[in-house]
Formats: C-alpha cells, sequence, structure tokens
C-alpha cells in the first residue's frame, strides 16, 4: 500500500506540473477622465483578455524640479487612486487580473528613459518624491489585491545612475505589498536592469526594431524575431524568471515593424494589415513558449466604440483587423 501510494502521489505531482499556466492575455487599460461602466469592458472580454494594466500617472515638470505630481484633484479621474481603484473594481468584477503599472510623465512628452538629475540635491529630491510616489500605489495594490505591480517604466539612466536607490524601493515596497512584482524596462534596457533577480518577473515593453519593409509579411516579421526571442529565452533561463511583456503592440502604419517605439502623430499612411501581421506575428512566436508569462497589448481605451477604425494609424488594435487576431490568439491560450 505504501508503495502505490508513493506512485501516486508522483502521478498527481506530475499531472499537476504538466499543466501549462493560462498565458496573460491582458490589454493596457488606457486612464480616462471619466468613470467606466460594464459597457467599456465587454469589448474587452469579447477578445478573450483576461487580464488589464490599469496606469496611475506622476507628472514632473524638469530636472529643477524633479517633485513628482501625483493623485491630484488636476489629474484625470483614471489617473490618480480613486480612479484606479474604480477601474480595478470593476476589471475583477469581470475575473481579470491587473497589473498595477505606475507611471511617469515629463513635460512635452521627453522620454522617460533619459531622465536624469543634474546634482545630487536634485536626485535625492526625485528619489523621495517617486518613493511617495510608488509606495502610495504599491499601498493600493495590495489594499485592492492586484496580481502584479510594476516599480517603474522605462526609466533606464534613473535606473543605471541611481541602483542602490531601486533595490531599497524593492525592500520597502516588499514591505506593503504582498504579490508578483515586475519592472517594464524598454526593449533596449532589459539586458541592463540591475535588479531582474528581487524581481518575479522580467518585464519588457517590447518594441524591438524587425522589419524595414512598407508592408512586412508575417514570415519577414517573425525572421525579424529571432534574435531578439533568442536573447530573451537566455535572460528568463539564466535568471529562472519568466518574461512579461508589459506593453506590445504596433501602429496600423507603412514600416510598422521598422520603429515600433515611434509616437509621433506622423500623417504616415494608414496600414491595417501590417498591424494585424505585426500582431499575428508576436503573438505566434511567444504565446505558445513556457518561460513566456504573455503580455499587454498597447493601447485599449474605454470608448471602444469610437476609438480606432479604418482611418487610424496609432497603436490601439480597436476596430481594426488586429482586434479580431487578438481574439483568435487570446482564444486558445
Amino acid at each position: 500500500m505504501k508503495k502505490i501510494g508513493i506512485l501516486l502521489l508522483c502521478f498527481l505531482q506530475f499531472s499537476c506540473n504538466s499543466q501549462v499556466s493560462k498565458k496573460i492575455n491582458g490589454v493596457s487599460f488606457v486612464s480616462s477622465r471619466d468613470k467606466v461602466t460594464q459597457k467599456n469592458i465587454t469589448p474587452i472580454l469579447a477578445i478573450n483578455a483576461n487580464a488589464a494594466s490599469v496606469m496611475p500617472f506622476g507628472f514632473i515638470r524638469d530636472v529643477n524640479d524633479p517633485q513628482l505630481i501625483f493623485n491630484s484633484d488636476r489629474q484625470w479621474f483614471g489617473e490618480r487612486k480613486d480612479g484606479i481603484k474604480h477601474y480595478v473594481d470593476i476589471l475583477h468584477a469581470n475575473k481579470m487580473s491587473i497589473l498595477l503599472k505606475p507611471q511617469i510623465w515629463i513635460r512635452d512628452g521627453k522620454f522617460t528613459g533619459t531622465l536624469e538629475m543634474d546634482s545630487e540635491a536634485h536626485w535625492q529630491m526625485l528619489e523621495k518624491s517617486y518613493s511617495d510616489f510608488i509606495l502610495t500605489y504599491a499601498a493600493l495594490a495590495e489594499e485592492v489585491n492586484v496580481d502584479i505591480f510594476c516599480i517603474g517604466t522605462e526609466l533606464e539612466k534613473f535606473v543605471l545612475q541611481r541602483p542602490d536607490f531601486w533595490s531599497k524601493l524593492i525592500v520597502e515596497v516588499k514591505k506593503v505589498y504582498k504579490g508578483k512584482l515586475t519592472y517594464a524596462a524598454n526593449w533596449d534596457e532589459y539586458t541592463r536592469v540591475p535588479f531582474w533577480e528581487k524581481l518575479d518577473y522580467v518585464g519588457v515593453d517590447a518594441y524591438f526594431p524587425l522589419s524595414k519593409d512598407k508592408h512586412p509579411t508575417v514570415a519577414q516579421l517573425k525572421t525579424g524575431w529571432q534574435p531578439h526571442k533568442k536573447a530573451l529565452n537566455l535572460m528568463s533561463v539564466n535568471l529562472s524568471k519568466p518574461i512579461l511583456f508589459t506593453e506590445y503592440g504596433y501602429r496600423s502604419m507603412d514600416y510598422t515593424g521598422e520603429k515600433p517605439w515611434l509616437v509621433d502623430r506622423n500623417k504616415t499612411n494608414v496600414n491595417l494589415e501590417a498591424q494585424s501581421n505585426a500582431t499575428k506575428a508576436i503573438l505566434e512566436m511567444f504565446w505558445d513558449e513556457d518561460w513566456f508569462a504573455g503580455g499587454y497589448v498597447w493601447k485599449w481605451f474605454i470608448d471602444h466604440e469610437n476609438v480606432g477604425g479604418k482611418d487610424d494609424n496609432r497603436f490601439t488594435p480597436q476596430n481594426k483587423p488586429a482586434e479580431l487576431v487578438l481574439k483568435q490568439y487570446y482564444g486558445l491560450k
């Protein structure tokens, strides 16, 4: 009997370990000035998404005034604590997992990866203010029981120049939040982040250059992914951490795979098929890998009926062929 019991235990353990956990099929749920209702959530469920990132914002004027402004009455509802709590509550009611992902906006849209201070005094001011910002939302993450908390987004120079600060910040975050942690590294930054071993996921904003073609095919884009995928897999193996695409997505325009990070409001031709191809390529390349946790498509607006569409060359897949691609592939994993 004892031998049979041991064999049964081994079988059950093997069965549990061999089950593939469901992928994070996520959307980046854009903050709005308005509250949301079930009407705003139903289109997300319709594409088989099971997760959403919600993004409170802090604002910085410039390096001479590095004090973050956050949770202010002057901000949009969805950018501050009460709005985030409201979003999380209704998303949870729809059985969606949540990534809480605080972000910084610098005046005039300056890229956050270049943020650095011009003096030690300003660095210390920024660190104090940033700690207040992150710990405020870490406490909220614990209060509303979010699944993953992100300690920062695309802050390369801040991370590399002040590594001790980040190590201490992670310790403080863990005192108030008991869930999973990540950091959202830019695609060209993730290999140099010094604190991955202290987190649960290697978070990557996956805007890797893939193709210089005006109208790239799925096959061309998948070829472009090969070296990046190999490097991501190696990172995952070396750290024993899953890769999570904290953001991924493509604009519906010509040359969408050349510089996928472009956010300028140019008049580049609308190319819905290129966006659809790029979306299909990334899903086919990664969603079957056991070292890959999933990702959050950039970006999803609450007013589904009135965004995106055939004349829009921006990132959202809403009301475009890429939305149907997401629905198909999210429904498989």
